[in-house]
């Protein structure tokens, strides 16, 4: 499995799966972290935020893994063609906290990002925020921002020439087509040979059928096809959920349901609100991949598999070091790690 093929024939078999580290994540010791221990769980690829330092991150801990016997999983880098969820963090001014505010939003916070132990000043940690949006409801005093991070188009082919990714993901919504083209030709001009193109979409709102968002991916398929690049489609069901239990694999599956006789060619993968339910889901459902390639391909999990390690995350913070280093605890660990992963590795 040492191969870059590997994660080209874990989409065609349905055994797929990838680590979503955050589009606007930079916590980058948790994010080394992540790398080694899910790459040594069997993931084929990692997708991170287009920084040269969280990429730094994300390879020494795949060549952690790699000293421990792991394949390499494919490096894809996120991007959006607009305002998009996944790249934005939140933003507070502390000092504008009542001293009696029960602070709902640091209890909400899956990341640990708010707090004085957060911090030091009990507001948001930029760098381990990544965008989850709970704390902007929570906050009964509406002081929480949302601040949108979009990378400029001529900043585009010369950060993926440095940064030499596998794979790239388009953060797309219906309506965008002009925009998903532009960030198309940024690709090309590059000169980076993807292996895939991976285009995140899920309806905007209920008001969007499944017919019309099959419209908006047919477009983007001819896009990419005139530019010579194969698609995966990661159809985002309810994004950066995964981590709330069983009820939010519903709107995963419900959109691969309705969606795969109508969508373009190219493999289907779930996200948004995958966790470890969802593989039983789909065999509930008769959408598990079979060998005539219909069904799910694979899987994402990014809330889901940073909160099945934030203990151990926690733990070696405590301690001063990545947790990595400490064997005690990255053995406990990766068990939790290979837990979600494993099963989709299998044949079922």
């Amino acid at each position: 499995m040492n191969s870059l093929s590997a994660p080209e024939q874990a989409l065609a078999s349905g055994h797929w799966v990838k680590l979503i580290c955050g589009a606007s994540n930079q916590d980058l010791v948790a994010i080394e972290d992540l790398s080694g221990l899910y790459s040594l769980a069997g993931v084929h690829c990692i997708d991170a935020a287009v920084d040269g330092a969280v990429v730094e991150a994300v390879r020494r801990g795949m060549a952690w893994a790699a000293e421990r016997g792991a394949g390499r999983p494919w490096l894809m880098l996120s991007l959006s063609d607009g305002v998009d969820p996944h790249f934005r963090k939140a933003w507070f001014d502390p000092q504008a906290c009542p001293s009696s505010c029960p602070r709902p939003c640091e209890r909400v916070c899956p990341a640990l990002a708010i707090g004085a132990a957060a911090t030091g000043s009990a507001g948001v940690l930029a760098a381990r925020c990544y965008g989850c949006g709970r704390c902007v409801p929570a906050c009964p005093l509406g002081l929480i921002e949302e601040r949108s991070q979009v990378l400029a188009a001529e900043a585009v082919p010369a950060l993926l020439a440095e940064l030499r990714p596998d794979a790239v993901e388009l953060h797309s919504q219906p309506g965008r087509l002009a925009a998903f083209a532009s960030r198309v030709s940024q690709l090309a001009a590059s000169g980076v040979p993807l292996r895939r193109v991976a285009v995140s979409m899920g309806p905007e709102g209920s008001a969007t059928r499944v017919d019309a968002l099959a419209t908006e991916l047919w477009q983007r398929f001819v896009v990419l096809r005139e530019a010579g690049y194969r698609p995966l489609w990661q159809l985002d069901g309810r994004p950066m959920s995964g981590d709330l239990g069983v009820g939010v694999t519903h709107a995963a599956l419900h959109l691969l349901e309705g969606l795969q006789p109508l969508a373009p060619p190219g493999p289907l993968q779930l996200a948004g609100g995958t966790n470890a339910h969802t593989l039983a889901g789909l065999q509930r459902c008769g959408l598990a991949h079979r060998g005539s390639g219909a069904g799910a391909a694979g899987v994402a999990f990014g809330g889901e598999a940073r909160r099945r390690l934030q203990p151990w995350l926690h733990a070696a913070q405590q301690r001063g070091s990545r947790l990595l280093d400490l064997d005690d605890l990255w053995t406990e660990a990766l068990e939790s790690a290979r837990a979600l992963v494993g099963p989709w590795l299998k044949d079922r």
